[in-house]
């Protein structure tokens, strides 16, 4: 086994193009002094054109097809889990109102993002590979850190909420079958900590993968499970609500005085909890801190705006359908006492095989979207460490390793080491802050405003041109406007949340 080199060969004969991968995505402007930025385009041959883009990279190949599969994959995640109960706090009468508005905004503000991809003209502009590369080309100083520092955060937090999510499922299914066995009579009350263990564990396997773009298999199984616990989960509340015979639920939410796991909601508490149903529901959104990641992967033409414009909007349609329906259903069923986490809450355990399908289903999937938002962050460590020490074998050498049936995996000691002790960090971390729903809306509060609204506007005023006090710009900074109030308020909530949670707490002894 043998270190692989440092630089980039790409050599053709008779045509045949052969490329080496080894740490082209760390070193590619080393390896090609043509490059002279990371968001320069440079003029590439007639004889290469077939084979790399307008920026010396390979030629993309993401599709309208793989992107959808990246935005759903990201937005249908546990943040569906948390709905009934978010609307339960808002009642009928606000609650889907409160998410249909959620998905506009998002929908319009993605659409302003999808246009900071390439920077002056959408078509022959420079790219930008990342969120934070957008934010540095249209807008630079100050407003670059302070961007890559919320983001990178967020990141680590949705890690964090996922970990959590996937061990809560994982408990579901050892439960149903435990009460299933027991006839009730067993109540089956287990610690989370070796199922967020075994959650890191196969992370740590799957955070070896590369690069981003490599990762979109797991992205098409990971939308196919949202979508059957998604179905499963509607069909369980309408199942439920044909039991009843009515719909539960009343128009201004969960009543004072009604009694829940957490003790007697006081009108304080009532005023918190519908300020964290703000938070999660924002969280159920939350895919804008990745979109340029994703847009990065399309091939064009057509141009990469218009395929992501086209993905975004297919998206969120679809995904906001499911969560009205999902959120509305999970409300009707349970009325107050709708569970912060739809399908671990429920009150009855059959069919308790349909409910174990639901929840490997989304373990399934949180594997595949703990990928999906960690990797611009594995990219953004690794890309920094090669230029910080261009030279140092740890960081730059890979060294090849046959796998039967797969082919040759390109192992980078670095890589292995820091993608570990990151999922070491985010499992370690859940494990010590394992509720649900607060988590869920405090990563909603925290990364809604600046990522999925501020910056996406600030850079579309900018790279427009839309000058101050005109209409367009005074409709815009009011949209920003609201939507920082929501988020400071939805923070608020979910931070008093965690205060309420962490009077009864015990570290590492969470158990359900």
């Amino acid at each position: 086994m043998l270190p692989r080199s440092r630089t980039l060969p790409s050599r053709i004969h008779h045509g045949v193009i052969e490329e080496r991968y080894d740490i082209r995505h760390y070193l590619e402007v080393e390896a090609r002094p043509e490059i002279r930025t990371e968001t320069e385009a440079i003029t590439i041959e007639p004889n290469y054109s077939k084979c790399f883009d307008d920026d010396g990279r390979l030629k993309r190949t993401g599709t309208f097809w793989t992107a959808t599969a990246h935005i759903i994959t990201a937005v249908i995640g546990s943040g569906v889990l948390s709905l009934a109960w978010a609307i339960a706090q808002l009642g009928w009468a606000i609650g889907p109102i409160v998410m249909i508005l959620f998905a506009g905004v998002n929908l319009y503000t993605s659409s302003l993002l999808t246009q900071c991809y390439r920077t002056d003209d959408s078509v022959t502009g420079q790219r930008n590979y990342t969120y934070t590369n957008a934010v540095k080309s249209i807008l630079g100083g100050k407003k670059v850190r302070i961007c890559g520092l919320i983001q990178y955060v967020n990141l680590f937090g949705i890690a964090i909420g996922y970990t959590i999510a996937a061990s809560v499922s994982m408990m579901a299914i050892k439960r149903s079958n435990c009460y299933h066995e027991s006839h009730g009579k067993d109540p089956c009350h287990m610690s989370s900590n070796w199922y967020m263990i075994t959650f890191g564990i196969a992370e740590v396997i799957l955070s070896q993968i590369p690069d981003f773009d490599q990762v979109w298999w797991l992205s098409i199984v990971a939308a196919i499970m949202s979508f059957t616990y998604s179905a499963v989960g509607l069909g369980l509340g309408v199942a439920k609500v044909a039991e009843n015979r009515t719909f539960q639920g009343s128009l201004m939410g969960i009543s004072i005085g009604t009694v829940t796991q957490a003790g007697t909601v006081t009108g304080t508490q009532k005023i918190w909890r519908s300020l964290q149903a703000l938070g999660a529901m924002a969280f159920a959104y939350s895919f804008s801190i990745i979109l340029i990641e994703i847009q990065d992967t399309l091939k064009s033409p057509p141009a990469e705006d218009k395929t992501m414009r086209k993905a975004t909007m297919v998206s969120i349609i679809v995904t906001t359908v499911f969560y009205i329906l999902c959120g509305s259903m999970g409300y009707a069923a349970f009325g107050d006492h709708a569970p912060g986490n739809l399908l671990t809450g429920f009150g009855f355990y059959n069919p308790y095989w349909l409910l174990d399908i639901a929840n490997f289903a989304i373990v399934v999937h949180l594997i595949g979207a703990y990928q999906v938002f960690s990797q611009p962050l594995f990219a953004f460590v690794e890309k920094w460490s090669a230029r910080k020490w261009p030279k140092n074998n740890f960081v730059t050498a890979e060294y090849e390793i046959p796998i039967p049936f797969i082919g040759m995996y390109q192992l980078n000691l670095f890589r292995l080491i820091w993608r570990t002790i990151f999922v070491l960090l985010t499992t370690i971390t859940a494990m010590l802050l394992p509720f649900f729903n607060d988590v869920v809306g405090i990563l909603g509060a925290f990364g809604f405003w600046p990522l999925t609204v501020y910056f996406p506007i600030d850079m579309y005023i900018s790279q427009k041109k839309i000058g101050k006090w005109t209409n367009r710009w005074i409709a815009l900074q009011i949209l920003s406007g609201c939507c920082l109030i929501i988020s400071i308020l939805a923070a608020v909530g979910s931070i008093a949340g965690v205060v309420l949670d962490l009077k009864t707490y015990k570290p590492f002894k969470t158990s359900y």
